[in-house]
């Protein structure tokens, strides 16, 4: 008797392997081995302080396993998400079973169903649930239901998730919340409330912190602050506001529903935090643009002592990214080449994408070519970063690298493919790749026909912007904002508005900012003053929609152009938000078309006191200066460009000559062909002044 408590003890005393190993010699000395209690004991041991392969190796040598030793291994396997293992383990189990010691029980098949759910392999997990309607126990047992519950929602079988919960007839929190996450995780947010709902209400169960993290994920997915707000008071009454996991999946909710406030106060609050609270919160500042706070928080984060991982690392490279911060980017790289996860496709692809909107393409380039595996994400990261450096010709020869290396593009990589090639404006390309679209199934994605839309719209094909828009059976606020946008730009003003008014009198479809954006900016091109003001006064008052500085920009520009200056600065005065400075340039270009110098002057100061060293704005000044023959204050602003050292970024254009695309820049005399092009300018412009296209000059522009 007291030997057998002293080996107990030893079992209970044993941290590491090599206990294991001298109290497995000492079971085979007593003879102990053969006790199936102390046989399961040292198999759970092993799997803990040692190896799956040695816990198994134990097993294989035990002749009569018991279903407590069949539970220890398959339930360590299960673990260890060998999902095929786990599954022929607990076949064999059946096969060999003799008696009611060896047989599956009701802790057995909870742990081959979840197998089953692993490799969403619903035709096993269908046989093992034909096994369970055979005993009364296993039937009747709520954690096999909880089980079957998962296996049939993690296969998409709502239908028989439901049908197993409804079998039960007083089902308990678990089965409950199983159904609840059951939902939630097959995106059916609205229908996991309802649940809880009647959970709480209805039958007066008391959800756990496994419930409420999938309530708030539901709410989450809906993009319902409301709700989530009513969660978390419910996880307050609850006494689960300290819990970590409900805490963290909170700090989610409030980042992805902009509540960037909500979240930092529980931040603050919190008595516990983990590294997925510290990178839930720098998300949140990322997510919702604000990156310096989000840099800020990572280097407390760092101070405190917080060991990042591979999520948070990808989150501050997103703000480094948005903050166009390269030099706190190169410090998170060398973080990353110290953990060695630099080559982590979600870091590296983050790092080159940080690389790639700072504009250190070098940098880029080598974190691709260093990547052993490069997957759709990143081969379209290195595809817009071109693109978004001036590089649009060059983003699509790497589209077709990516083509000829084997990787299928997805929906985003062809709407990043689509805006690279309407910064070219080329329609035989865009024509080409619209045939790629049709070939390929993506021509009836919605992203993608907005993206077509655009692209055709800049190249000047309106036709084929209207063909995409008919042909598409699906028509979202960006479908219908791209159409817009596209009468808009190539001059139809008043057609833009006939569409506004027409999305906005069908149903279903709520105009967004940039649907606003869209319209508003066709009646600045096109003059339609009236139609502009009272499309915003809707925007404000009808929609709710709180202007941001483009629709200041584009309303100061629609009054500007049509020479209503004063209007346009009366609307600035009453601007309840500080103005920004391309608010100000808006009006100074007005000023500029209209040659009012007086109110140039009082615009200037007020936006050179904004922004110093923008050289547009110095342009523009000096050019409204030159015009009215001001040649002092023209060199009065030479000379403080000069001071500043300022430059203009020369703007680039290019044309497809016989399928080669040449670029050029204003006052390029660096091609063979120059001559010969400039010669071709001076005839046009001679023709289009005998024709009176143009006037003589208006201005002269003046670079500085």
């Amino acid at each position: 008797m007291k030997s057998r408590e002293f080996i107990n003890n030893l079992f209970e005393a044993c941290k590491n392997e090599r206990s294991v190993y001298q109290l497995h010699c000492l079971t085979l000395k007593t003879g102990l081995v053969t006790n199936s209690l102390y046989v399961t004991k040292l198999n759970t041991l092993y799997v803990k302080h040692s190896t799956l392969q040695n816990a198994r190796k134990l097993f294989d040598e035990t002749p009569q396993p018991t279903v407590y030793l069949w539970n220890s291994l398959l339930r360590s396997y299960c673990r260890e998400k060998q999902w095929k293992e786990t599954i022929r383990l607990f076949n064999r189990m059946l096969s060999q079973s003799i008696s009611t010691s060896d047989k599956p029980d009701k802790f057995t098949v909870p742990i081959a169903i979840k197998a089953c759910a692993g490799l969403s392999d619903l035709k096993t997990g269908k046989v093992i649930h034909g096994l369970v309607k055979k005993s009364d126990e296993m039937k009747a047992d709520m954690f096999v239901g909880s089980a079957l519950v998962e296996l049939y929602a993690k296969c998409g079988e709502m239908e028989d998730s439901l049908r197993v919960f409804e079998e039960f007839p007083e089902p308990d929190v678990v089965l409950w919340t199983s159904m609840v996450t059951a939902y939630q995780k097959n995106g059916n947010a609205k229908e996991a409330l309802s649940f809880l709902s009647q959970m709480v209400m209805n039958e007066g169960l008391i959800p756990d912190r496994v419930t409420l993290v999938s309530v708030i994920s539901s709410c989450t997915q809906l993009g319902s602050l409301l709700a989530g707000k009513s969660v978390h008071g419910l996880t307050i009454r609850m006494g689960f506001d300290n819990d970590l996991s409900v805490a963290n999946s909170l700090l989610n909710l409030y980042a992805k529903t902009g509540s960037t406030r909500n979240a930092r106060n529980l931040f603050a609050k919190m008595s516990e935090k983990d590294v997925i609270s510290w990178s839930s919160m720098i998300l949140c500042y990322v997510q919702n643009e604000e990156p310096d706070a989000a840099l800020n928080l990572f280097d407390e984060m760092v101070k405190k002592k917080y060991e990042p991982n591979s999520v948070t690392l990808v989150s501050v490279l997103q703000a480094c990214a948005a903050a166009i911060n390269v030099n706190v980017g190169r410090r998170i790289h060398e973080l990353t080449k110290q953990n060695w996860i630099e080559l982590d496709l979600s870091v590296s692809t983050s790092l080159l994408d940080m690389y790639m909107k700072c504009s250190c393409l070098n940098d880029a380039i080598d974190i691709f070519k260093r990547m052993p595996y490069k997957d759709v994400v990143c081969w379209s990261a290195l595809i817009s970063g071109y693109a978004q450096n001036g590089l649009a010709h060059e983003s699509l020869g790497i589209f077709r690298n990516m083509l000829s290396d084997g990787t299928r593009p997805d929906t985003v990589t062809m709407v990043k493919v689509l805006t690279a090639c309407a910064e070219l404006g080329i329609l035989h390309q865009a024509l080409c790749l619209h045939g790629y679209l049709v070939s390929s199934g993506f021509d009836e994605k919605v992203f993608v026909g907005a993206a077509l839309i655009d692209l055709y719209s800049k190249c000047g094909s309106l036709d084929n912007s209207i063909r995409v828009f008919d042909f598409l059976s699906e028509k979202d606020v960006v479908v219908w904002s791209s159409m817009i946008a596209g009468y808009g730009m190539n001059g139809f003003g008043r057609e833009a508005v006939r569409m506004f008014n027409r999305m906005t009198e069908g149903p279903g479809i709520i105009p967004n900012p940039i649907t606003f954006l869209s319209v508003l900016s066709a009646c600045s091109h096109t003059g339609l003053v009236e139609e502009g003001i009272k499309i915003f006064d809707e925007m404000v008052h009808k929609y709710k929609i709180e202007p941001n500085s483009e629709h200041q920009s584009v309303m100061v520009d629609l009054l500007g152009r049509t020479g209503k200056l004063n209007k346009a600065m009366e609307f600035i005065e009453k601007m309840k938000v500080k103005c920004e400075p391309h608010v100000w340039g808006a009006l100074l270009g007005a000023c500029r078309i209209h040659q009012n110098v007086e109110m140039a002057e009082r615009v200037a100061k007020k936006l050179l006191r904004q922004d110093q060293n923008h050289a547009g704005y110095y342009v523009l000044l000096s050019n409204i200066y030159a015009v009215d023959e001001k040649w002092d204050s023209v060199a009065r602003i030479r000379n403080l460009v000069k001071e500043k050292g300022l430059t203009r970024i020369p703007g680039q254009s290019w044309v497809q000559v016989k399928g080669k695309v040449y670029t050029f820049t204003a006052a390029d005399s660096s091609r063979l062909e120059s001559e010969c092009v400039y010669q071709l300018l001076r005839e046009i412009e001679v023709k289009m002044k005998e024709e009176n296209q143009i006037s003589d000059t208006d201005f002269t522009l003046l670079e500085v």
